[in-house]
Parts: C-alpha cells; structure tokens; sequence
C-alpha cells in the first residue's frame, strides 16, 4: 500500500506499509484508486482514519495464532427448527371463499408486464 513499489510505479508519501504516518497524498492515491473525489479537509480526515485502520489490522497480523483454528464466528451455532410433522391446515374451499377472485380452484390475479391473461 503506502511507499510500496509495484512494477515501476511508485505510490505517493513517504510512509512505510503498517506504518501509522499516512500522508495526504496517501488518502489521495487511495482515493483515486477508488475513484472518489475527496475535498481537502476530507483527505486530511480520511489520512487519520485511514492510518488508524492500517495500523489497528497490523496489531491483528503482530498476534500469534498458532494453534488457533480459524473459525467464521467465535460462538457454535445451530439452527433451532421444529420437527418436520404434517399439521391439519386451513380449508381450500374456505379460503378460496374469502378471496376476491377465483378461477379453476386457484385465486384470480391479475396479469402483470403485459401479459396474457
């Protein structure tokens, strides 16, 4: 990221990568390579922000994890469901009754985009 070099293009500032001094110039290449356009105060702010960031995710790459599975959620978790068991439900006709429209025992809809009734 910051004062890294790629292929021969070399990135705006003088800080070093994981380094908590992020210039301006830093946010602004950021930001362009995302494509959004930051007023000045913007890019003093987001240079803070950013910094922060870098510097919080290489406190987490400095931890030893050696010996600690990766896990996606630090807690198991299970779905609670209820047993699959056929249960009475209500009458056909009795709600096919309550609707406004019915046709061939199926409720009536009206077409939509255009189609065909």
């Amino acid at each position: 990221m910051a004062g890294e070099t790629t292929a021969g293009n070399a990135t705006p500032g003088n800080a070093t990568p994981g380094s908590a001094g992020l210039t301006r110039e830093d946010a602004a290449y950021v930001a362009r390579l995302a494509r959004i356009d930051l007023t000045d105060d913007e890019l003093g702010l987001y240079a803070v922000q950013l910094a922060t960031v870098i510097g919080h995710a290489a406190e987490l790459a400095a931890l030893d994890t050696d010996g600690v599975e990766p896990t996606a959620h630090p807690l198991p978790l299970r779905n609670v469901t209820r047993a699959d068991e056929p249960r009475p439900s209500l009458d056909r006709a009795e709600v096919l009754a309550q609707a406004p429209a019915v046709e061939d025992g199926r409720f009536r809809v009206p077409p939509i985009l255009g189609e065909a009734p």
